[in-house]
């Protein structure tokens, strides 16, 4: 009988339309299960859930320091839309009504839910002693470091909040008082320093107090505008909702993913936030590039992966024709590669991008994840053994 003096108590909070804005935005962390009563495996986690709830609920009693919610996207699925949940159950982080990139993939236990959240919950930024330690970080990384007159400030909060959503993304660290002067003739500041030994460093110039301006500038910093595509991230990226534009090309093969960042960087930065530029490795992705009829010897290879259709850039040598890879994009967001692909060029192209492969008869998604070996598919059958 001893339930009877230890009640379960189910710390979930339920969301809706009404409710998930004000609840999340006072959240500082918020782990929300997205399930559907019908899905076997969301049924399964219910009670893992709950229970890892109250764990931590004993470790943050204040109720907006931790909150354990769900959303039943049967019942709310302009919810599950807005967040562009596709299998159940899914658990994504949320920092202050700020949903992660990465959702919760490890396993389904009790013991790892609560590790998760205590990790989400540990100093994102590392306090330096010396600033000698400034000088020896490494520089393979991108490193953000906060130099502050005092930890108890509005300009450290601020760049604490920062640091707690990016830092997957970036190393970040501080130094306070006597130990920061030298870097703070002229207030508080926040340096960026990319990586490689001798890259300039950048400077913060706005407010410290403006979460937004410092955040954008920061995400600028630490989230790279091509990134690398691999097995593990592919998932994740693709959930991100954009299409893909891709350089497939040899990892020792630094020339042409210069070009290509270059090239982004000057025809398509309009573009961010439609489309994500990706770079992946030719011997690692053999599967995608023969189901667009390539091999790494035709690398380097740039590609669009509408989730829909896969199409090529004619030619990787007319990268540097001014307005070529933009042309590109923007015929995929018209419509026109699409159209071309089902009815042929039109009369009045030359050289249109060449489409390959139609993927229209599965459900849309990354043809990363169709392609990929077995082994690195996210299945539900790996949710199954999570559970």
């Amino acid at each position: 009988v001893s339930w009877l003096f230890n009640p379960t108590r189910s710390e979930i909070t339920s969301l809706d339309s009404g409710n998930i804005d004000d609840i999340l935005n006072n959240a500082d962390v918020a782990l929300v299960n997205f399930y559907a009563d019908w899905c076997r495996f969301s049924q399964m986690l219910h009670p893992i859930f709950e229970e890892a709830s109250n764990v931590i609920k004993e470790e943050y009693p204040d109720k907006n320091q931790v909150v354990f919610a769900r959303v039943d996207c049967d019942q709310h699925s302009d919810i599950a839309q807005r967040y562009r949940i596709s299998k159940y159950p899914t658990l994504k982080l949320f920092r202050n009504g700020m949903m992660m990139k990465r959702e919760y993939r490890g396993q389904r236990s009790v013991t790892a839910i609560a590790d998760y959240i205590r990790q989400q919950k540990s100093n994102p930024i590392r306090e330096v002693q010396d600033l000698e330690e400034i000088s020896s970080l490494d520089r393979s990384r991108r490193n953000i470091v906060g130099y502050f007159e005092q930890k108890d400030s509005d300009n450290y909060r601020t760049f604490e909040r920062v640091a707690n959503i990016l830092h997957d993304d970036c190393v970040f660290l501080s130094a306070f008082g006597a130990i920061s002067k030298a870097e703070r003739f002229s207030g508080d500041n926040v340096i960026y320093k990319p990586p490689g030994e001798n890259a300039p460093d950048m400077v913060y110039l706005g407010s410290l107090t403006n979460f937004d301006l410092i955040y954008a500038w920061t995400q600028d910093k630490c989230v790279p505008l091509v990134r690398e595509i691999t097995f593990e991230n592919g998932e994740e990226l693709t959930e991100e909702g954009l299409p893909f534009l891709i350089l497939f090309h040899m990892k020792d093969d630094l020339e042409s993913l210069e070009k290509f960042q270059q090239e982004v960087a000057r025809q398509l930065i309009s573009e961010k936030g439609t489309i994500n530029f990706l770079h992946a490795d030719c011997d690692k992705f053999r599967h995608p590039l023969l189901h667009i009829q390539k091999t790494p010897a035709d690398c380097p290879v740039i590609a669009i992966d509408s989730f829909r259709h896969m199409y090529v850039f004619p030619d990787f040598s007319d990268l540097s024709v001014p307005g070529k890879l933009k042309q590109f994009v923007l015929d995929l967001h018209s419509g026109k590669l699409h159209r071309e692909f089902h009815h042929g060029p039109d009369p009045t192209d030359v050289a249109p991008g060449q489409p390959i492969q139609d993927l229209a008869s599965s459900p849309p998604e990354s043809s990363f994840q169709k392609l990929a070996p077995s082994e690195h598919r996210y299945t539900l059958l790996r949710e199954k053994d999570e559970l």
